[in-house]
């Protein structure tokens, strides 16, 4: 039986933690439960997993869905797209059985690219290899989560571009249903003899196909991702990691007759990662700090319960504390003792009263 082998090359980067890995997670389990039950997609789909941070993993190797398990999502440091088709590219060379005069090989796999940002590398050598030994031999289906993608490096890759901008528990159930049926129809396909690929009928009030014709030029490329601000922390109980999230907003501002936008970043929410975390991570990424002015709201600790997740030691890690030591008669001259589980300094920490610049990650 030839195969159809389905890849999801799934971003992992911070800016997904919280609800979209969540829902991702969640659409995952949601498809292979469906192709489960359809005749012709159980007897050719096989599906593999690839996640991409800063780094790349097979998170579940190529096999037939059948005995196909839907995995738990690490989160990890940078959007690296060049270590992510890197990878995908070594699994399909790997994998992919050719077609030879004593046999039929697999049919054209399918990739569905998910990414929520910008790339915080430098893409163009992994964008041209793929375009030259994979572009013409496989299926890619690149779908933008939000409007902070940069769509026209994703059209290098393919002409099937898609962007998913709401982010409703509805919305979310309609996309990875249209994946589904997506796989469903290809499969019929193959087993007619056609081309192998058929994208399901689009839901345009979510899901809607990018016309690149009048294009405009793609800006300089950056490499760190402004649509979110992720700071990397750790629990001084538990010594385990956690991410605080904030999202870009803008409001419209009027000093002195004067209109213009402002800039800030508003707190999402602060979440616990693993370990896995660290394995992710480009820890040769750049390195960028943000003003505390610009950020709005401050988490508690997710691991622990501490009021405050955002304490800063001197050697510049976060970390998260308690009010337990507090002078309760006189706030202003408030302090908490601490220990740092990054470098292990005990000392004190006071309420700042202006800003301060706070490394973040790269989103």
């Amino acid at each position: 039986m030839r195969r159809l082998p389905i890849y999801f090359l799934i971003d992992v980067s911070e800016s997904m933690v919280g609800d979209p890995i969540q829902q991702v997670e969640d659409g995952i389990a949601t498809i292979i439960k469906a192709i489960k039950t359809d005749p012709y997609a159980i007897e050719t789909v096989w599906i593999s997993i690839i996640v991409f941070a800063g780094q790349a993993k097979t998170l579940v190797p190529l096999q037939e869905v059948v005995s196909f398990y839907p995995p738990r999502f690490p989160i990890g440091g940078g959007t690296s797209l060049s270590n992510g088709l890197g990878h995908l590219m070594f699994e399909l060379r790997r994998n992919i059985v050719k077609t030879t005069m004593e046999q039929k090989g697999d049919w054209k796999p399918i990739v569905f690219l998910l990414t929520d940002g910008v790339p915080t590398d430098d893409t163009k050598a992994a964008i041209t290899e793929w375009k030259q030994h994979w572009g013409k031999t496989a299926n890619m289906v690149a779908i933008s989560f939000g409007n902070g993608t940069d769509l026209s490096l994703l059209n290098e890759l393919t002409d099937n571009v898609l962007t998913f901008n709401n982010a409703t528990p509805e919305d979310y159930r309609k996309f990875f249903k249209w994946i589904t049926d997506s796989i469903k129809t290809s499969s019929i396909s193959v087993e007619n003899n056609n081309s192998g690929f058929e994208m399901a009928k689009l839901d345009d009030s979510s899901l809607t196909k990018i016309d690149f014709t009048d294009a405009k030029a793609k800006p300089a490329q950056q490499y760190i991702d402004n649509n979110f601000v992720v700071l990397a922390g750790k629990c001084q109980n538990t010594k385990k990691p956690y991410l605080i999230k904030y999202k870009k907003f803008l409001s419209n501002a009027n000093t002195m007759g004067f209109s213009y936008q402002s800039l800030s970043y508003r707190l999402v929410g602060a979440y616990k990662v693993d370990d896995t975390y660290n394995e992710l991570t480009d820890i040769n990424g750049i390195s960028a700090k943000i003003n505390t002015e610009e950020l709005v709201g401050m988490p508690a600790c997710p691991c622990c319960g501490n009021q405050y997740a955002f304490a800063m030691c001197a050697c510049g890690e976060l970390h998260c504390v308690g009010t337990q030591n507090i002078n309760e008669n006189d706030k202003n001259e408030a302090e908490i003792s601490a220990t740092c589980p990054s470098c292990g300094v005990h000392g004190s920490y006071g309420f700042s009263s202006g800003g301060f610049d706070v490394n973040r990650t790269q989103g």
